[in-house]
């Protein structure tokens, strides 16, 4: 019963070139090993190195999903449009507290 709760540690969290990437795409496109067998191989994770295979395929047009610059594109997207909110967040608390000033 002990051992149910014990999880196995996680590994840190690793950052890999985009010519790496490309290197491990490249050998899963050439069909003389799995994905898995790629991910063995190297030390990844085999969800990993499929989700590179994925983006490498929308960035090649051979998959429908966004590419990886529209990917980019859409977190300074969304980082601008959280920063904006804040500031007017601040606009309308300050304005409240200029109104209740004057009165």
């Amino acid at each position: 019963m002990e051992s149910m709760g014990k999880k196995k540690p996680r590994r840190p969290r690793r950052s890999f070139t985009p010519e790496f990437k490309a290197e491990i795409v490249g050998l899963c496109r050439r069909g003389d090993r799995s994905v898995g067998q790629v991910a063995k191989d190297f030390e990844l994770t085999e969800t990993a190195v499929r989700d590179w295979v994925k983006q490498a395929e929308a960035d090649g047009g051979e998959r429908n999903g966004l590419t990886s610059s529209e990917r980019g594109e859409l977190a300074a997207l969304r980082r601008e449009n959280r920063r904006l909110r804040e500031d007017v967040d601040v606009l309308k608390r300050a304005t409240a507290f200029f109104a209740k000033e004057t009165r």
